[in-house]
């Protein structure tokens, strides 16, 4: 089998402290996280988003006159922890969205890291780089066990040094390249990332909707005292969440022991 691999950000890259740090308090973690959607189902899969995300942000379109398949919302704004307590409908749209996962053949994927407290030498770029590395391998060493391939498409991601967009972008593909050709040797990756902009690509988008739930998830398996507000995700989702992840790890910090996850 063949799988296209669907990528976008969670958590938040730069420096972390503690939430109630004036400056460093965005969130505890940065991972990628997305999902694997087999070749022969990634034309229906992303119909199936794109009439889901038609019907659950019906009003939203509306009020912004703009065409659907170049809309987008995204996931960090959708999962706040007010709508999903309050949208039944979004819950349930979210439920039928993993279960369309499953029935496909596909899976749900994350790699992500508790942060350090910043340090000399820290940049998001290194942070970014080393997750994308890690990810490439885990999902490679999944394929492996089960005789399968995969693509990996990457949403766009621009510079966080806004003059140098170009270079953080071939340094991406470049960090892919060594772990396909390197000492990894990551044969089930058959080439090097494609990175699309995410509001034209509908699988992109589900990715990033993953993403919004994998950031408050795992904010509050990290501190359920810091981050309890988080709570109605692993109350609503986590379960289900389960059911289609594959192959993810969460490590508490980069110096310390991995925490495997479902």
């Amino acid at each position: 089998m063949h799988y296209f691999v669907y990528l976008d950000e969670f958590g938040h890259i730069g420096p972390f402290i503690s939430p109630d740090h004036p400056q460093h308090r965005t969130s505890p973690i940065f991972g990628l996280g997305g999902v694997a959607i087999p070749v022969e189902e990634v034309r229906n899969f992303s119909m199936f988003f794109y009439k889901l995300k038609c019907s659950l942000l019906a009003f939203e379109l509306e009020r912004d006159q703009e065409h659907p398949a170049k809309w987008e919302k995204k996931g960090s704004d959708l999962f706040r922890v007010q709508n999903i307590n309050k949208y039944r409908e979004l819950r349930q749209g979210t439920f039928r969205l993993i279960n369309e996962v499953k029935a496909v053949g596909g899976f749900a994927f994350f790699y992500g890291q508790e942060k350090l407290a910043p340090k000399e030498g820290f940049t998001p770029e290194g942070l970014y780089f080393a997750t994308l590395r890690d990810s490439i391998k885990q999902l490679d060493r999944y394929c492996a066990k089960n005789d399968s391939t995969f693509s990996l498409f990457l949403d766009a991601v621009d510079s966080y040094d806004p003059g140098a967009k170009r270079k953080f972008r071939l340094s991406g593909i470049e960090t892919a390249s060594k772990s396909m050709f390197g000492n990894s040797h990551c044969f089930r990756l058959l080439e090097p990332p494609y990175q699309l902009e995410s509001h034209l690509y509908q699988n992109m988008q589900c990715a990033d909707w993953f993403c919004g739930l994998f950031g408050r998830r795992y904010a509050y398996r990290y501190s359920p005292t810091q981050y309890a507000q988080n709570e109605c995700v692993e109350r609503y989702f986590g379960a289900r969440l389960d059911t289609i992840l594959k192959a993810n790890t969460m490590k508490r910090n980069r110096n310390a022991r991995i925490i495997q996850l479902p």
